[in-house]
């Protein structure tokens, strides 16, 4: 039988064109990285390098200018009651120091957490739970801009309207919990460490709102229906799986807002009547922070006055640092709300 022209037998392979099993043919070398991730990777490393250079010259800056002062201190820098940099009361020598700023610092702060943080939870957890779409969006969209509000219109909003109008409270604390010494009030104009504080947990409740609000978003849908699924209401739903996995980021939220109220100078310095004494009640007018004695001093002192105003702003820059350092731990104990997992 004729076999057809057409169809005619594969050549047999060339031994030159045999590969071994297992063994794939090389190929051109090509260059590890592309050219643009090499230059975005160097500005990225320039920028993280060029960071930690301005906090070092920051920090070498503040330290230099607070040894000056320092060093010709009469007064002990961490208990004294007094600022008086320019020595009117001691015979010309500078004897001042930080107590009354360091307490009415972290007193104002705390007041600001205690008032703003379960408040911030309970809308965080509105918009990203319980409110319907049409409604959520208006909500965390105006709770966005209350974060762009300058700190002077706070500053001013709180003198006028909310210090005048804060009495009444006053009143009420004094009337039923004025025995601790905590919240007596012996009257007067409501600028006290109590006013600045819920001033600071208005400024600080957008930041701990959207941050919180994204956390409880990235929590994994399945903790969530199989909690649904057991027969659980919707309230122990978020109590069992919800606030348990945002625990961390919600912490972080809480301290990322407090490094804003460590910080802020104009609001304080509009709303607080300072006085260099540590009162036991909160509603006492009187106190001091930090950020408010530089503000209100900075301008009519001397040289060596500033260097000590730059010395109390060293402590603040460390405790602002630490405050941060402690969220960015916080942070890396639990990487999971950051929905990497989800």
């Amino acid at each position: 039988m004729d076999i057809p022209s057409s169809t005619t037998a594969p050549p047999p392979p060339r031994r030159n064109d045999v590969q071994p099993s297992g063994i794939t043919p090389k190929r051109p070398r090509r260059s590890a990285t592309r050219p643009g991730d090499r230059i975005f990777l160097g500005l990225s490393r320039g920028s993280g390098i060029a960071l930690l250079v301005i906090m070092a010259a920051i920090a070498a800056f503040l330290t230099y200018r607070a040894t000056l002062a320092l060093s010709d201190n009469t007064g002990n820098f961490l208990t004294t009651f007094e600022w008086d940099p320019a020595g009117g009361t001691t015979g010309g020598k500078p004897y001042f120091g930080i107590a009354v700023l360091v307490f009415g610092t972290v007193v104002s702060s705390v007041i600001a957490l205690v008032i703003a943080v379960p408040v911030a939870i309970g809308i965080a957890l509105f918009i990203s739970h319980y409110a319907p779409r049409k409604l959520a969006t208006p909500i965390a969209f105006v709770i966005d801009l209350l974060a762009a509000v300058p700190s002077i219109v706070y500053g001013l909003w709180g003198a006028l309207v909310v210090a005048p109008n804060l009495t009444g409270l006053y009143s009420w604390l004094d009337d039923y919990f004025g025995w601790t010494g905590v919240f007596e009030y012996q009257g007067g104009a409501p600028r006290s460490l109590m006013t600045v504080g819920i001033l600071l947990a208005i400024m600080i409740l957008p930041i701990i709102t959207n941050v919180s609000r994204e956390v409880f978003l990235q929590v994994p849908k399945m903790h969530e229906e199989a909690a649904l699924a057991l027969g659980a209401t919707r309230w122990e739903t978020i109590r069992m799986s919800v606030l348990p996995f945002a625990r961390s980021g919600v912490i972080s939220a809480s301290m990322l807002g407090l490094g804003r109220a460590l910080g802020e100078t104009i609001a304080v310095a509009t709303v607080l009547s300072p006085t260099f004494l540590i009162s036991a009640s909160v509603l006492d007018p009187g106190g001091g922070t930090f950020a408010q004695n530089i503000a209100s001093k900075f301008n009519e002192a001397t040289e060596y006055g500033r260097d000590a105003l730059i010395a109390s702003g060293l402590v603040l820059f460390i405790i602002t640092l630490l405050v941060n350092g402690a969220a960015r731990m916080i942070i890396a104990r639990r990487k999971e709300y950051s929905g990497a997992n989800a």
